[in-house]
């Protein structure tokens, strides 16, 4: 950002989780021997159990089973729906709170661990992470994903009769580490007091190089600011750049920005951080004429192929934002293979599409520019 020429470029040092992976093995042990392919969840605890495995098919289902779960590793084979294209419906925040909350459901039943099905709805046998969350007085259970194959290989073994697996996880949690925000902008002409805020996140699972989640959103972001220099276009509010860390596992980069920001005028925020694919459009939260206001401009998007403007739209870091009633936008490129990636190692830097991200950098330069202007 700086070689781009954008002001005041800068870091503001944030306190994150330091979790570190460790080794990691899973194999069926009985009635056949069978390596699987895992991935331990974001967070869990390390430990080795053996024992037998019990298969759900669903977060529900594991209280309603309750006592006869009790000893077991518990299985989540809770399928994620295939992609939407009428809708363009991913299905993913209805398949990620097993992710999110299984391992804490399973504990409260006496489960020894946890094995969930990856929150994808493809699979070439590639495990997919993401962060899971203990509740406070549950006791904490080594938790990991499978892949959709072993998931299915797993339940198949189980309504045969008794199957044993052997789990170990080498995880483990560090005191917290410095990161920071990256932070530049582009100063206003008129209202520099004024902020329209673009940005993406930071940081990425450690399994493949984050490319798409979401190395992606913040080159878009930079890539903007740095064409509206380019172009001498200079906006009457300040469009300001924010990078931010730790999306993945605990929001410390955008709590931090809120902490040290959130008393400045933000007209406006938008997030890129749902893939690399094809422009498409974005999503809006705000008041019913917010949207509508914003929807007004989707004929200049249309050469981009990002004119789809709809209600509902923002992200996580600017998530702080949008509770203080910031109007909030998500960037929406095509997702139909975003979760094929996601959380994986298959996240990586061949997957992006030059062409899909420079006409989201020009679409989100060309949104910035337009809040800004308003």
């Amino acid at each position: 950002m700086k070689r781009d020429g954008l002001d005041s470029p800068r870091r503001e040092k944030v306190m994150v989780p330091h979790w570190v992976r460790g080794a990691e093995r899973a194999r069926v042990v009985a009635p056949i021997e069978r390596d699987l392919v895992i991935l331990g969840l974001g967070g869990t605890v390390g430990g080795k159990v053996r024992g037998e495995i019990a298969v759900v098919d669903s977060l529900a289902e594991i209280a309603t089973r309750g006592a006869e779960l009790r000893g077991k590793i518990v299985v989540i084979n809770q399928p994620m729906p295939r992609f939407d294209h009428e809708r363009h419906e991913t299905h993913y925040g209805d398949t990620v709170r097993i992710r999110g909350g299984g391992a804490s459901e399973a504990a409260k039943i006496g489960a020894t661990a946890v094995l969930i099905r990856s929150v994808t709805a493809n699979s070439l046998r590639s495990p997919h992470t993401g962060a899971l969350r203990y509740e406070d007085g549950v006791k904490k259970i080594p938790a990991a994903a499978v892949t959709l194959e072993d998931a299915e290989l797993l339940a198949r073994l189980a309504r045969r009769g008794k199957t044993t697996v052997e789990l170990s996880l080498g995880a483990k949690t560090l005191p917290d580490s410095p990161s920071a925000n990256a932070i530049a902008e582009l100063r206003g002409r008129e209202l520099p007091d004024e902020i329209v805020v673009i940005g993406g996140h930071i940081d990425s699972w450690d399994v493949g190089d984050g490319s798409t989640d979401d190395g992606g959103g913040c080159m878009m972001a930079i890539e903007a600011a740095a064409l509206l220099k380019e172009l001498g276009l200079v906006p009457r509010r300040t469009i300001r750049v924010v990078l931010f860390t730790n999306e993945e596992n605990g929001l410390r980069g955008g709590k931090a920005y809120h902490a040290a920001h959130g008393k400045e005028k933000h007209v406006a925020a938008i997030e890129a951080d749902t893939g690399s694919g094809a422009p498409r459009g974005f999503g809006i939260s705000g008041t019913p004429e917010e949207v509508a206001a914003v929807q007004r401009f989707a004929p200049l998007f249309e050469g981009l192929g990002a004119s789809v403007l709809e209600a509902g739209g923002g992200g996580a870091d600017i998530s702080p934002l949008t509770k203080d009633g910031v109007l909030s936008l998500g960037l929406h490129p095509d997702a139909s293979a975003y979760f094929d990636l996601h959380h994986s190692p298959a996240d990586t830097f061949d997957k992006i599409d030059p062409d899909h991200l420079e006409r989201n950098a020009a679409a989100l330069a060309l949104m910035a520019f337009v809040l800004a202007e308003r």
